[in-house]
């Protein structure tokens, strides 16, 4: 089905991968351990979560709850966000 949005892809791309980076644990994704993250410069790990970013944005387009880290994503088609949880703080990501 897709994401739909109506901002600029690129501005929600950003946000995601910010939003995601605040995840704990969110890199295990990638089956790293946290010294393996931490070893990468600061470049690599905006490009590690940029390319997360992109893939779970398309993911949600088929299921609309991933679990990533400690974390997951949700994605509410009626109110055109994204929510990005953790715990108890929720990084909302809005696509109009």
């Amino acid at each position: 089905m897709g994401v739909k949005f109506g901002r600029e892809y690129s501005d929600i791309h950003q946000e995601l991968a910010d939003a995601i980076r605040q995840v704990e644990g969110f890199y295990a994704f990638f089956e790293m351990e946290r010294t393996d993250w931490e070893a990468q410069t600061e470049q690599e790990q905006a490009e590690l979560a940029g390319t997360l970013a992109d893939d779970l944005f398309y993911a949600l387009g088929e299921d609309p709850v991933i679990e990533i880290g400690e974390g997951k994503l949700v994605y509410d088609r009626s109110k055109h966000v994204i929510c990005v949880e953790q715990q108890d703080t929720v990084q909302i990501v809005r696509l109009v």
